[in-house]
């Protein structure tokens, strides 16, 4: 009879364990499959002090990256809007699109930015402009804070005199007749000439050369093509071509213009190429009361965790930085989606696009997933065009699903927990992923599954690598 019982317990404790859940077991083995985080993290106090990233203080090569909103930030105090973000982010992505589907020619995308009856249909949109960062122009240095974009070639900033109309910025407008080291490129030289390759308008006032580049919200920067130093800590760089803008309009406010990252010959990286080698790298802070850094050189690259994909490329644009996105896993399964999905429209990654866009058969399979592993949390009305939210009132530790994408020759990028959700408040966290119109419109890597990535731009290698922790 002890022995009978003695089988019997055997075998309900086989039976027990068979239907334990994959969870249960990985809980106890060590190995989880999602991210249990404090739901205070997500909501950091808007009197938080500012703390800077220790990669960018030491590095000689390093800028501080700050959040457009937050203590870190001398530029605003006005809370975010995330219904603005939203709004001009979903306009950039439409621009982006419209370029790479549409075949314009540079002067269209101008004379539609300065329509006031036509909407823009081309030229990327300026779209929020979340991260910025402080670089010296001029002699004697003048400290900017210029947006940074890989989505652009073209470095520019307002200057006086605003022979059109100049949008308030923080601060003074650059001077050009008070800086010994600048000087206006000639309508003859090769400079000019090559401005059309580069997607921009190029014009003469007497023997200077004129650029004027549009985007897609009806913003635009015209001014003269020029040369001038710029500084970047103890770095310093004589005749960088740059525009001079003095007549500008759009949704710069408060900026003093932009910091082109781009893959084209006038972008910042190709004009350093003898000091820097064309690679530079950044990490995006996890929320703005952290500062990112943005990286010029191989400095910090040792780091063995960091994984490369190639670059590949975009058609229509010799700006864009493409990858080949090849799945995307949920709690590290992989979901069913054909390679078709992604191959066919192409990806990008891009730092001025906030929301990662995804072909609608992909993002379908993420969000069903995404909800399954989150039916535990209360639902929340839709973020538009975000349409998979949560409440979050009243509970202490979320337990996120991990979100990894995988990338041509077999590198595979976790991301963060703060790089899966877009926080608006407690009551609405949404997924930080949309789904793209149409099946061939390329997908976008965004900037919020960047954050706290150290993501690499390696121009002579042809490669993108990423890395967790990048702003340590």
């Amino acid at each position: 009879m002890k022995s009978s019982l003695n089988i019997v317990t055997i075998i309900l404790c086989v039976w027990l364990s068979w239907g334990r859940t994959d969870g249960a077991q990985k809980r106890e083995s060590g190995e989880v499959s999602f991210h249990r985080i404090q739901a205070s993290s997500l909501f950091p106090s808007p009197s938080s002090s500012c703390v800077l990233s220790p990669r960018a203080s030491n590095t000689k090569s390093s800028l501080h990256v700050v959040h457009r909103h937050g203590p870190c930030s001398s530029l605003s105090s006005k809370k975010a809007d995330h219904d603005e973000i939203l709004r001009l982010d979903q306009a950039r992505v439409k621009s982006i699109h419209s370029k790479l589907s549409k075949k314009l020619t540079a002067r269209d995308r101008v004379s539609q930015s300065q329509s006031t009856d036509l909407p823009a249909r081309d030229g990327i949109t300026f779209g929020y402009g979340n991260y910025v960062v402080t670089v010296g122009i001029g002699t004697p240095k003048h400290d900017l804070s210029l947006f940074f974009d890989t989505g652009s070639d073209i470095t520019w900033t307002q200057c006086q005199p605003c022979a059109g109309k100049c949008y308030s910025q923080k601060e003074p407008i650059f001077n050009p007749s008070s800086s010994s080291s600048y000087s206006n490129v000639s309508c003859s030289s090769p400079v000019c000439d090559s401005l059309t390759s580069q997607g921009l308008v190029k014009q003469c006032s007497a023997s200077n050369c004129i650029y004027l580049a549009g985007y897609g919200d009806k913003s635009f920067t015209q001014g003269f093509m020029a040369k001038e130093k710029f500084t970047l800590n103890s770095d310093v760089f004589d005749s960088l071509n740059f525009g001079c803008g003095q007549n500008n309009q759009g949704l710069f406010t408060g900026i003093a213009g932009l910091l082109g990252l781009g893959r084209g010959s006038f972008s910042f990286p190709s004009q350093t190429a003898k000091t820097y080698n064309n690679i530079f790298s950044y990490c995006l802070p996890s929320s703005p009361q952290y500062t990112g850094h943005l990286t010029f050189g191989s400095a910090g690259l040792s780091n063995s965790l960091l994984k490369y994909t190639p670059v590949s490329t975009v058609k229509d644009s010799s700006s864009l930085y493409g990858l080949d996105i090849v799945g995307i896993s949920v709690d590290d399964k992989e979901l069913k989606i054909p390679l078709t999905v992604f191959s066919t429209p192409g990806a990008i990654i891009d730092s001025g696009t906030v929301i990662t866009r995804l072909p609608p058969k992909a993002y379908a399979a993420l969000r069903t997933a995404f909800k399954e592993k989150m039916s535990n949390y209360t639902a929340a009305a839709g973020l538009p065009p975000l349409d998979t939210c949560y409440d979050f009132t009243g509970v202490e530790s979320i337990d996120v699903p991990k979100v990894s994408f995988s990338f041509k020759g077999g590198t595979v990028v976790e991301l963060e927990p703060i790089g899966v959700l877009f926080v608006a408040d407690r009551s609405q966290v949404c997924l930080a992923f949309i789904a793209n119109d149409k099946d061939d419109d390329v997908a976008i890597l965004g900037n919020v599954q960047q954050k706290t990535l150290q993501v690499v731009y390696d121009g002579p290698g042809g490669r993108v690598g990423f890395a967790p922790n990048g702003c340590n």
